[in-house]
């Protein structure tokens, strides 16, 4: 199954289902220890504020001033690479 993406409530928040067990729940905010290495390489994507991991999604939360044109197609790489999506 491909990464879908689907918009949430706040337009600083995108839903990415992968369709397989991700794990969690969990959330994983930007500059504190991370030990998931899924969420540690989300959080680097430049504008990306905190990832929250459940069930068969992701959610991913960004900056204001922060474009999903640059983050979601960088994220979707991701996680399809590590999820086999």
């Amino acid at each position: 199954m491909a990464v879908q993406i689907s918009n949430t409530p706040n337009p600083n928040a995108l839903k990415f289902t992968v369709g397989v067990d991700v794990g969690g729940p969990a959330t994983f905010v930007a500059g504190r220890d991370i030990d998931d290495p899924t969420a540690a390489a989300l959080v680097a994507i430049d504008g990306v504020t905190s990832v929250f991991m459940t069930a068969d999604f992701v959610t991913l939360s960004k900056t204001p001033d922060t474009s999903w044109d640059v983050i979601a197609p960088l994220a979707t790489d991701l996680l399809e690479q590590r999820f086999g999506a």
